[in-house]
């Protein structure tokens, strides 16, 4: 089997057993909006300057430099907290210098519009928002959506990554495979190593959490699980199973599955076995990770988010779903879960602005 044929790229659904309302998303770009929820706003003084900008049918990986041309700057002054979809409307914060501050009305224009500005103490950096709100219209949904719906708010939304973090066919994480063995081609751009790395680490998380759906596990606290404060919070490796399992039932924690990388926040027990299966069975092991400096370093990352403001709306022209997910979850998950039917994805960026 082609590793990019690996079942972790279409993991299971929580909702398998219900009817999905079909549809198509994309239609048009307002029938996607994405509204940035910050970590902060601009506090009124500094030198940098926050715009909050609205963009239509723009790339992100063109957005930075589209901006930073039009307010005479260079790309790497501009900030941003996270990269918003192309096809879509999309509403952000964008720092840039000061400087600029005479030139705003000049970003106006061909799918860019400054809605509001300020000044802050600090540029944007990658990370710096809580997550993002979205209003997405299904075109052609038929069906009722409410039992889905229910289920995800009672349940929590598994937090697999979406298919656009793994390439058209798979093709970034056969790239990153070949990255960890030494056999990638010579030149890659260093996005491009860096990127193809981390879509491995996106699968293998996947793989991770779908063998947990499939065990019934996905809200179990296991012997050695680590777990994690929600919504944000340290992380911890659960000795008292009984103790822990009434903390996430109270929605206090989630647990926490690994992205793999030479530090990552090691597991106990079975939680270890369960994660230490899914290297081997992925041919790797941990020292796969070695000799790549910060690249992969390793991490945690929650295994479900709760989504308490998910509604749906019957429209003319289908159905309305509006919801806010933490920065990192992909609304291609929840999407898949409503519409049971194959998404055209999203490419992911594809040069130096991505976020991870």
């Amino acid at each position: 089997m082609r590793r990019m044929q690996h079942p972790a790229m279409n993991p299971p659904l929580l909702t398998a057993d219900l009817p999905g309302v079909g549809g198509r998303i994309r239609t048009r770009d307002e029938d996607f909006e994405v509204e940035e929820v910050p970590s902060y706003e601009p506090c009124g003084t500094g030198e940098h300057l926050y715009l909050w900008v609205e963009k239509r049918g723009i790339a992100p990986e063109h957005f930075a430099r589209t901006l930073a041309q039009r307010l005479g700057t260079h790309p790497n002054n501009v900030g941003t907290a996270g990269l918003k979809d192309r096809h879509a409307v999309t509403r952000q914060w964008v720092s840039v210098p000061k400087e600029c501050e005479p030139r705003v009305k000049q970003a106006d224009g061909d799918g860019i519009r400054v809605l509001r500005t300020g000044l802050h103490t600090n540029k944007l950096k990658p990370g710096h928002l809580r997550g993002n709100r979205f209003r997405i219209l299904v075109r052609g949904a038929t069906g009722d959506a409410s039992a889905i719906l229910e289920r995800v708010r009672a349940h929590g939304l598994p937090n697999f990554y979406g298919p656009q973090r793994f390439g058209r066919d798979g093709s970034t994480v056969e790239l990153g495979f070949k990255c960890l063995a030494g056999t990638a081609p010579r030149r890659l751009r260093p996005f491009v190593f860096r990127f193809a790395l981390s879509a491995v680490q996106s699968m293998l998380f996947n793989d991770y959490l779908s063998r947990r759906m499939r065990d019934g596990l996905m809200r179990t606290v296991l012997e050695g699980d680590v777990l994690s404060r929600y919504p944000v919070g340290g992380m911890f490796v659960a000795t008292d199973v009984a103790a822990e399992q009434a903390r996430l039932d109270a929605r206090e924690t989630v647990p926490a599955g690994p992205m793999f990388g030479k530090k990552t926040f090691p597991a106990a027990g079975a939680a270890a076995a369960r994660e230490a299966a899914v290297l081997s069975d992925n041919r790797l092991s941990p020292a796969s990770f070695g000799g790549f400096g910060k690249l992969v370093m390793g991490t945690r990352r929650h295994n479900l988010v709760y989504l308490d403001d998910l509604t749906a709306e019957r429209e003319p022209d289908g159905l309305r779903l509006s919801f806010t997910l933490p920065a990192g979850s992909y609304a291609t998950v929840l999407l898949a879960e409503v519409m049971k039917c194959p998404l055209e994805p999203e490419d992911e960026p594809t040069d130096e602005s991505e976020e991870e």
